[in-house]
């Protein structure tokens, strides 16, 4: 098991760059093998063409490290902090992709403008208010803004959290969130231009493509 989630986690840090989430060294995945109380996430600093499976770096629940040599993320305190206070979860990723960012630096939630954005999230994805990045402080803003059923959380003028139950979850929910970010943007500035309002679903509306999605009606049945 350990060495799968290893494994996944390398490959979903890789994914990063591969879906335009990341710039530079930035952004970071991690799992959690709840079994054994082992996290794995992507080294501090290593570029990811030269990111190797080995790299990845397994550490305990308190952050120590136990597996490998390199240095952890430095975004490891906000991860462990949400395994411990979000039990339900199992992968964490973090990153500073350009759309869901611009939301976050105007400090702006995104509302549910499309089918797409309900199908995944559910509900509007909240923006937290700016905190710096000492201690507990980010986790704390995610835990406490977080919408239930939304695996997914702007911070204000820093960038994105998401956490789902599976590291394939997590990356799904990355994607479409930038995707939903790009495309709330692009209406926004096309409902200006025509002079047109664009309005949110109702939560009601947004429920059924939620439900629908999530309710055993999307997808193949036996696979991750």
């Amino acid at each position: 098991m350990s060495e799968y989630l290893k494994s996944e986690v390398y490959e979903a840090n890789l994914a990063l760059p591969e879906n335009g989430l990341v710039a530079g060294t930035s952004g970071n995945v991690s799992a959690i093998n709840k079994a054994r109380n082992k996290i794995y996430i992507k080294p501090s600093g290593v570029s990811y063409k030269k990111l190797r499976k080995q790299d990845i770096v397994g550490v305990d629940l308190k952050g120590k490290v136990v597996e490998g040599e390199l240095n952890a993320s430095v975004d490891l305190s906000h991860h462990l902090y949400l395994y411990k206070h979000l039990p339900e979860i199992g992968s964490v990723i973090h990153t500073h992709s350009v759309y869901a960012t611009a939301f976050a630096m105007v400090g702006s939630s995104i509302p549910v403008y499309s089918t797409a954005h309900a199908d995944i999230f559910g509900k509007e994805i909240p923006c937290a208010p700016y905190v710096d990045n000492q201690g507990e402080h980010i986790g704390k803003s995610v835990v406490k803004y977080r919408q239930q059923g939304c695996p997914a959380v702007l911070l204000g003028r820093h960038g994105v959290f998401i956490f789902e139950e599976t590291v394939a979850k997590a990356i799904k929910a990355a994607i479409m969130l930038e995707h939903v970010a790009q495309a709330s943007k692009e209406a926004l500035e096309l409902a200006r231009i025509l002079r047109r309002s664009l309005k949110p679903f109702s939560k009601k509306e947004a429920k059924k493509w939620y439900d629908r999605h999530h309710g055993g009606c999307y997808g193949q049945k036996n696979r991750r």
